[in-house]
C-alpha cells in the first residue's frame, strides 16, 4: 500500500470525481463509498469484458489536517497474470494466435499502467486545485525542543526562551508528504530515500 499526503484547499471528493471521470469508461468500471471525509473508489475491469485478464485497485481519501490523505492498495494481478498467460501459451503453440490476442495484449498493458494512471489523475486533480505535499503555512510550526513553545517555520532561535531551533525545523518527504525527522534517511511512510 502507498500513502501519500496533499496539503492545501482539496477534498476527498474532489479527488473521487476525477478518478471516476477518467476510469469508469471501456473495459473499467468505478464504484465509490462513503461519504464526507472518507471516501473509497474501486477500479476494476468490467466482469466479463471482451479484452484483457481482470484487474482491481481501491483508492481510500481521508481528510486530514489541511489536506488530504490518498491511499492506494496493491493491484490484483491474478486475472492479468492468467491472460497474459494464455496469450504466451498460445504464441508457443502458433505464432500467428497473437494477431487473434491483440485486443487482449493492450488491454494488459494498460492495465499493468493502471497504478501510475491513477498517481497521474491525482497529482494533476492536486495541481489543479493548488495544493502539493509540501506542509501547509498553518503546520509548518517548529516546536522548541527546550521550552515547547511554537515558533514560525525557518526560525533559528525560539521566541520564547531563545535556544537555536536548527535541528528541530519540520521537513516532509517529497514522495507522500509524509512528516519525517531530519535525521532519517529515509521516509517511514513511503522507504523512499530522503535528500
Amino acid at each position: 500500500m502507498t500513502t501519500r499526503i496533499y496539503h492545501g484547499e482539496i477534498q476527498p471528493e474532489d479527488i473521487a470525481r476525477s478518478l471516476i471521470a477518467y476510469f469508469h469508461r471501456g473495459n473499467y468500471q468505478v464504484q465509490r463509498f462513503g461519504s464526507g471525509e472518507k471516501l473509497v473508489v474501486q477500479i476494476a475491469t468490467r466482469p466479463n469484458s471482451p479484452s484483457g485478464g481482470q484487474t482491481a485497485m481501491t483508492v481510500s481519501l481521508a481528510k486530514v489536517e489541511d489536506g488530504v490523505s490518498v491511499n492506494l492498495s496493491n493491484q490484483m494481478w491474478f486475472g492479468l497474470a492468467a491472460s497474459l498467460g494464455i496469450t504466451a501459451i498460445g504464441a508457443l503453440l502458433n505464432p500467428m494466435n497473437l494477431l487473434n490476442r491483440l485486443d487482449d495484449i493492450a488491454q494488459d498493458v494498460e492495465s499493468l499502467q493502471m497504478e501510475d494512471s491513477i498517481w497521474e489523475i491525482i497529482n494533476k486533480t492536486a495541481r489543479q486545485y493548488g495544493t502539493g505535499q509540501q506542509l501547509s503555512e498553518r503546520l509548518s510550526r517548529t516546536v522548541c525542543p527546550y521550552c515547547v513553545t511554537a515558533n514560525p517555520i525557518a526560525a533559528s532561535r525560539c521566541l520564547a526562551c531563545g535556544a537555536p531551533l536548527g535541528e528541530a525545523q519540520p521537513v516532509t518527504c517529497q514522495r507522500c508528504g509524509f512528516v519525517v525527522n531530519q535525521k532519517e534517511k529515509s521516509c517511514p511512510n513511503c522507504n523512499s530515500p530522503l535528500t
